[in-house]
């Protein structure tokens, strides 16, 4: 299949590496024409560098910072609907918000454009691996049904969980409840540091406790206690997540009071650290906060 990938950063370039690899024809393009040009030639793709030579594709696929730009890149005057041919599929992999998809999908199908959600879970370790999580969300059974086969190359775990946006909602409620983890077994940490208690030992304690999570077996074992700090997830993209969770609730009218103190606490983080820095830092801006 002939796909045009869109974003090659640090997860798209591996998820369109899989493709390559899985058979398909893929195009690839991004903001930055030098990283289009070096990813191309890097995995084996076709540099695609005007916007509308997308009309190639039978399937466009997005990994962009978020709705907005999905948005944007879909629909501003002489974006990619307007080159596209009807009947093209277009999945967004993006951490994008589900109310903006809905929108956003809306305005596509008036071009016969169809738009599927697919956001993902497992970081780049598990998009060079092609082992991701992948949440579907959809409003045509036949475009999920032709997407499917495509995603497999890249995720090894596929839901399919509802109309379009759900898959965005799922991710952000996935991230919003990894991110409250990490708050609560950060402080815990700072607590028992403060009280004398060595933090390797605490998680330790938790890992064969009823505290055990991803976060304290994997995160606080292996890149906060040993303070390496190299997940390879920034702390801006979960504040993110975090805030559409937070923004999502909101819209729906939901109590959500743990999602919305996680949001503030993850602001805070990317506040202080800067939106680059690893997210597994936050302990140490709620440290410095903490002492101020």
């Amino acid at each position: 299949m002939k796909i045009v990938f869109i974003g090659v950063g640090n997860m798209g370039k591996p998820m369109a590496a899989n493709l390559v690899k899985g058979g398909h024809e893929v195009f690839v393009h991004d903001a930055d024409p030098a990283l289009t040009s070096s990813v191309a030639k890097e995995i084996g793709a076709t540099a695609l560098g005007k916007i509308s030579e997308v009309a190639v594709a039978e399937m466009i696929i997005t990994m962009l910072p978020d709705g907005k730009v999905v948005r944007e890149v879909a629909l501003s005057e002489g974006g990619v609907s307007a080159w596209a041919k009807p009947g093209t599929i277009w999945i967004d992999m993006s951490s994008s918000q589900p109310m903006i998809t809905r929108e956003t999908g809306a305005a596509l199908a008036k071009k016969q454009i169809v738009l599927v959600d697919a956001p993902v879970s497992g970081g780049v370790p598990r998009a060079t691996s092609g082992t991701l999580t992948i949440m579907i969300g959809g409003d045509d059974s036949a475009a999920i049904a032709k997407a499917k086969p495509v995603l497999t190359s890249m995720g090894k775990t596929l839901f399919e969980v509802g109309e379009l946006g759900s898959g965005h909602a799922a991710k952000a409620l996935n991230n919003v409840v990894a991110a409250c983890n990490y708050a609560v077994l950060a402080e815990a940490l700072l607590i028992a540091e403060r009280y004398g208690i060595d933090q390797e030992r605490m998680v330790d304690i938790v890992n064969v406790s009823t505290g055990q999570s991803f976060m304290s077996t994997i995160v606080m074992k292996n890149f906060v206690v040993p303070k390496t700090y190299s997940t390879g997830f920034a702390v801006g993209l979960l504040a993110k997540d975090t805030n559409i969770a937070a923004e999502l609730s909101e819209e729906l009218g939901c109590a959500a009071p743990h999602v919305l103190l996680t949001n503030r606490r993850w602001a805070e983080a990317r506040d202080c650290l800067g939106a680059d820095a690893d997210n597994s830092r936050a302990i140490l801006a709620w440290r410095k906060l903490d002492e101020a």
